[in-house]
């Protein structure tokens, strides 16, 4: 079994899989006469596809506990997947580079209060996996016609902790 020690999630490191959903270090500027601040342009969302469309979904998900046994990676090849955190709980992100072979062995970040991710199209990654309680999402990801799942089981299991 291989190891895979989890990373904190920083725009830096996620760079290769998608976006971090974040206010730090945002360019953001006031609206509504001042009483609001809007944190701008924070993610790529993409649809693409026969009838694709942005769809905005809520999700409610059980807690993993670590270490978790990683055996599968998914994408989606027509549209980006984002997760917004309704709740202050961590969670985890897995994601993979592709390479000619497949998906390579992932990577793992955990998210702090305040961030979400933006995985983009055909990018290699885990399931949503909140950590230390019930977490509440807000999904926008692709909806239409099509096949927007591939998955990938891996040979040998990774350890994440």
């Amino acid at each position: 079994m291989k190891m895979i020690e989890i990373q904190p999630l920083t725009r830096a490191a996620f760079a290769a899989f998608g976006d971090v959903i974040e206010m730090e270090d945002a360019h953001s500027y006031p609206i509504n006469a001042g009483k609001c601040v809007r944190y701008h342009d924070l993610a790529k969302v993409e649809a693409t596809g026969e009838e694709a469309k942005t769809m905005i979904s809520w999700l409610r998900g059980e807690p993993y506990a670590l270490p978790l046994e990683l055996k599968m990676v998914e994408r989606h090849p027509l549209g980006s997947q984002a997760f917004v955190p309704l709740s202050n709980h961590p969670f985890l992100v897995v994601a993979a580079r592709e390479t000619d072979k497949g998906p390579s062995d992932p990577v793992a970040f955990r998210t702090r209060p305040g961030q979400g991710v933006n995985i983009w199209r055909n990018v290699w990654h885990g399931i949503l996996t909140p950590l230390d309680g019930v977490s509440d999402f807000i999904v926008v990801d692709r909806g239409g016609k099509g096949v927007n799942l591939e998955e990938h089981f891996y040979e040998e299991v990774f350890l994440i902790r």
